[in-house]
Parts: C-alpha cells; structure tokens; sequence
C-alpha cells in the first residue's frame, strides 16, 4: 500500500520508506524507527520542560512539584517569577522523526541539589541539548562541563524569551568558553519546529562525532 508524506511537529515532512525485515516465518515485517536518547539539560528554568513538552507526540512524563517558600529562597526566580514548579527528578517524552527514527527526549532537573541523578538520566544517551537563558548564563555552566567531561556530543541553545535574548551569539560562547566545534544556536522552546531543528543538530553532532 503507498503512502504519502507523513506531517512531523512544524510542518516537516518526510515520505515514509517502510523498511522492511523478514520474519522467521519468511512473511515481511515494518522494521520499528531505530530508538535514539537524547538529553536536553539546563539551569533552572530555563524551558526544558517546556521543550520536551513542545515537542513530545505522547503526553509527556514529568515529575514537577510545587515550588515552596522553602525552595523560592534557594533557587532564583527573579527572572522566572510566574514559574510556581520545578522538576524534582526528570522530563520524558518522545517524537519520531521518520519511519527509521524515533527520539526518546529526557530533561534533567535544573538546580544543583539534584546533580546525583545525572548520571543515570544520561546513561546510554547520544548526545546533549543544553538550553540557556541569556539572563543567566552561568546557570548551564554546570550542564556544559558535564557533557565537556563525559566527552558527550552537545548543542548549545539559546531561548529566547519573550522573542530576545540578552547577549549575542558570540557573547555567549565566548562567556561559556565552547569550542568552535560545538554547535550555537536560537530557538524558541514554545515552539515544535524550532524545538524539532535544535534536536537534529545534536543528532547531526552525534552522528559527525561517531563517524556515522
């Protein structure tokens, strides 16, 4: 039977080419999308919820909690001061990409305090996408010496809040001190098509750093 292009989040569409396998029993079988992790990470509220969230083609997993009068002295809400949850564990969601590729999207919590998790969030990912706000930029710096350390390919994405962002391009990689070969960009967590583009620069990273 053909079928025509399928719609992705934003309008992309791909023309689905229905890789086929053999059964033991010799009948031909649609091989299910090569599973892919990815990790998208982050200060506190930076939109990484939000981005999962944008993006996910199944009601996303997320384990927020109300922020206490507690919690609203550690953490800074200056420039977040309608957020009224934080993610205490993680963000889970998913989105297939074409019939060969489906992304399985985990976010990390954003404050310090829950850095133990990392390790087994990040266990088998492929790569990183690590979100900023330019308000606050040393908010992700811990995020990018993660992924620095555990020699984890990453992107660089700048949210841009209320459609500006307070520093250029340039500005901010020279303050998170990245490499050139480290990818920079724009985009607008709210949004699926922006969010869809910034995963397939990590996925193109992954793929330059594997030799795929």
């Amino acid at each position: 039977m053909a079928c025509g292009p399928s719609p992705t989040p934003g309008g992309y569409s791909v023309t689905p080419t229905e890789p086929l396998v053999r059964t033991s029993a010799g009948q031909a079988a649609v091989r299910p999308p090569l599973p892919v992790k990815l990790v998208i990470a982050g200060g506190f509220g930076v939109g990484k919820t939000t981005a999962v969230g944008s993006i996910s083609e199944i009601e996303p997993l997320t384990t927020e909690a109300a922020i206490t009068e507690v919690a609203a002295g550690v953490d800074d809400l200056s420039h977040t001061p309608r957020k009224t949850t934080t993610t205490v564990a993680m963000d889970f969601g998913c989105i297939t990409i074409d019939p060969t590729l489906k992304l399985y999207l985990f976010g990390t919590p954003g404050q310090e305090r829950f850095g133990f998790m990392w390790d087994d969030i990040v266990e088998g990912a492929v790569g990183g996408l690590v979100i900023v706000d330019t308000r606050r930029l040393d908010d992700c710096y811990a995020a990018v010496d993660y992924f620095e350390h555990k020699q984890i390919p990453f992107a660089v994405a700048v949210n841009a809040f209320d459609g500006q962002i307070a520093h250029t391009l340039d500005e901010v990689r020279w303050a998170l001190d990245v490499s050139e070969g480290v990818p920079l960009l724009v985009f607008d967590a709210r949004e699926r098509g922006s969010v869809r583009d910034a995963l397939l620069v990590v996925l193109e990273q992954a793929l330059a750093r594997s030799g795929g």
